[in-house]
């Protein structure tokens, strides 16, 4: 597996599948402020999540440290921990547009003792991804997005801060199209047992961009971070790495053994001031690189200014970037103190006595890359003179021997010409078409006598949609005339809208939504009465609402789903007020049937006298049946004068009442009914006592 991947892990391919991955920590309130998220990267040494910081209300990235690492109960692992702190909160005094902000750093006592760093979260991506789609590119497009990568080195090392893991997967590129640079100084938290080659020594770093030194010595300096940054400009100007192998360990191997190749050997045409400028980045030897980024950013503005200004060839700039030795001292026996030609730089490594031309100073030769010396002995003066009768047919001898030997040119220049034809004279080169629309890249290419083929349309957040990233084969390439250019044509941004997911469960929505390519956040739930158990009741952002349309790939969507009709709880409503009771019902979305109306001397008129049902729970739109008073049942008194007073009793008794008898102002035998009390014809109530007065 490349390094580069190995480093990336299962993060998501922002070029291909740009999904982020889901595990155990997703979901998880760490150290009881950090909502983790979902997983946007995975290296060897930890994992970073997208968070929300819940104090704060902002969205940050986490960095978990994996289980084991950080391990309290191992002396070594404990010390791999403080070094992890130490180290962050180095990093943390950094203040630069172009680094990372580092937010905080703990260990989450509450729960397993995971460690972790809080950073700055850029939403964008990656240097590897610009290098898969634009690489490779020009002088001017590699210098811009290196000077902020050299800025931000710079600034950490004045802070006296190396960092050690300089690599494009390290550069960030926001949206916005700021570029900074993660992941100061955790590359120094590794402890000797993490990473070993093998011979034993200790590899911080991925493999494709450490320095030699750190490969032979294991130590390392500010100068570890410009050779890093010079082979991802030879990758930006080139889309290859300058060294590459079946094993790590075989790359490894390369940048110890051999320089990195000039850019113009892979891409023809660039001028010879950029080859220097990365031939000075990357010598194998440190004491001939930069002292540090300061220093190369110094050396990249030069070149900036010359490539701006138009300058194609410039003979001092080139001698003052190539990286420069010690002087050679004379062999003849003579003192020339002003014979300075260079040593090459790979003598620094492999000390092997190579000639190098005069004629050529600044040539920086390969050991596997020598030219053999071929001595031809001088005609021997011993030779006795030519016989005279011989004279005749050696000149017909020699006039064959030219004639052969004007044969035998003839046939080598023709078989020449046949090999340089057949071998690259028949070629034409691949003209670039990168940043061109579709219609001027077909254009171009059909004027330099080339098909144009739309291989695939791809995403891409920094090209816009119809305009070239790619081509097959590469700008510079041979090809023949007539042949075929496959295009990679960018699609813009990719955007989807959140889909509507009410009514679905929650299955069906995390579905629906990986078909969009977003990612299914909290899950809240809440009761309805509209949507049954189980299923959306809404999303946020809300379906249909601007913030949940055009979004970016792993928007998280939260969904609030139904916990079915809210429960209402019966309670005793007797001897209330109907009216009353019947509104509080009816707002709380109940149904209020009156079954029945009936006299009662204990609950007052229009209150309630009984309910159904009495106790449990209902939901909204059940019915609440109630019998309400109508009050006392009143009866009438009746007219009793004249009667006998045995009937009026008894008539006054059939009615409910109960009778007490007196005598009237007038009386004489108490055998006939006077008057009552009430009066005849009043209301009372069934049961009360009535005075009857008799004569």
């Amino acid at each position: 597996m490349r390094d580069d991947q190995r480093a990336r892990g299962d993060a998501a391919a922002r070029a291909g599948d740009p999904r982020r991955t889901r595990d155990h920590q997703t979901g998880r309130l760490l150290d009881n402020r950090y909502r983790i998220g979902s997983r946007i990267a995975r290296g060897g040494m930890a994992s970073v999540y997208e968070a929300v910081d819940t104090r704060l209300d902002r969205t940050v990235a986490v960095k978990i440290m994996h289980p084991g690492l950080g391990d309290a109960t191992s002396h070594d692992d404990d010390s791999f921990a403080r070094r992890f702190v130490r180290e962050a909160r180095s990093a943390a005094r950094l203040s630069h547009s172009n680094v990372v902000a580092v937010y905080d750093q703990g260990r989450d006592e509450s729960g397993d003792g995971t460690i972790y760093l809080v950073m700055e979260y850029v939403p964008g991506h990656t240097l590897r991804d610009t290098i898969t789609k634009e690489a490779p590119m020009s002088p001017e497009r590699a210098l811009s997005i290196i000077d902020p990568v050299l800025s931000a080195l710079a600034a950490a090392h004045r802070a006296g801060l190396i960092h050690r893991d300089v690599k494009p997967e390290n550069v960030l590129i926001a949206d916005d199209g700021r570029i900074k640079v993660a992941d100061f100084g955790l590359a120094k938290a590794v402890s000797a047992e993490t990473q070993h080659t093998a011979t034993n020594g200790v590899l911080i770093g991925t493999v494709s961009y450490l320095a030699p030194e750190l490969v032979v010595e294991q130590r390392a300096d500010a100068r570890a971070d410009v050779y890093a940054v010079g082979v991802i400009l030879f990758e930006l100007l080139t889309g290859t790495k300058p060294h590459t192998g079946e094993t790590p360990i075989a790359v490894a191997y390369r940048h110890v053994h051999h320089d990195v190749p000039a850019p113009s050997s892979v891409v023809p045409g660039l001028p010879a001031y950029v080859d220097a400028l990365v031939a000075r980045a990357t010598t194998r030897d440190p004491s001939l690189r930069p002292a540090d980024a300061t220093v190369l950013l110094h050396h990249v503005h030069r070149v900036s200014h010359a490539l701006h200004s138009g300058v194609r060839d410039d003979p001092e700039l080139v001698d003052d970037l190539l990286p420069s030795s010690r002087v050679l001292e004379p062999d003849d026996g003579h003192d020339d103190t002003h014979d300075t030609t260079p040593e090459p730089v790979s003598s620094l490594w492999e000390r092997t006595p190579d000639l190098v031309p005069a004629s050529r100073p600044h040539t920086v030769n390969r050991a596997d890359d020598r030219e053999a010396t071929t001595v031809i002995p001088a005609p021997s003066r011993s030779l006795p003179p030519p016989r005279p009768q011989q004279q005749a047919p050696r000149e017909r001898r020699g006039r064959r021997g030219v004639v052969l030997t004007l044969l035998v040119a003839l046939l080598v220049a023709a078989l020449a010409a046949g090999g340089y034809w057949l071998g690259w004279g028949r070629y034409t080169s691949t003209p670039s078409v990168v940043s061109l629309d579709q219609a001027a890249a077909t254009a171009k290419l059909d004027e330099a006598g080339l098909e144009a083929k739309v291989d695939q349309e791809v995403y891409s957040e920094s090209v816009a949609a119809g305009v070239v990233i790619a081509t097959d084969p590469k700008p510079g390439e041979r090809i023949l005339p007539g042949d075929t250019v496959e295009l990679t044509v960018s699609r813009g941004k990719e955007r989807y809208d959140v889909p509507d997911l009410r009514g679905m469960t929650v299955e069906e929505a995390e579905a629906a939504l990986d078909e969009v390519k977003m990612v299914l956040g909290r899950t809240e739930q809440a009761f309805s009465d509209t949507v049954p158990k189980g299923q959306v009741i809404a999303t946020k952002p809300a379906f249909g609402t601007a913030a949940a349309k055009t979004q970016p790939p792993n928007t998280t969507v939260d969904l609030v789903v139904s916990k079915g009709r809210t429960p209402i709880t019966v309670r005793d409503w007797t001897g209330r007020d109907y009216q009353e009771v019947e509104k509080g019902l009816e707002r709380r979305g109940l149904q209020v049937k009156v079954t029945d109306s009936e006299f009662s001397d204990d609950v007052p008129k229009d209150a309630i006298i009984s309910q159904d049902p009495k106790t449990g729970v209902v939901y909204k739109g059940d019915t609440i049946e109630l019998v309400i008073s109508k009050g006392p049942e009143l009866v009438a008194v009746p007219p009793v004068r004249y009667m006998s007073t045995k009937d009026a009793v008894d008539k006054l008794k059939d009615l409910g009442f109960k009778v007490k008898k007196e005598h009237a102002s007038i009386y004489l035998s108490g055998q006939v009914a006077w008057a009552t009390d009430p009066e005849a014809g009043e209301r009372v109530k069934k049961g009360s006592t009535i005075v009857l007065y008799i004569v």
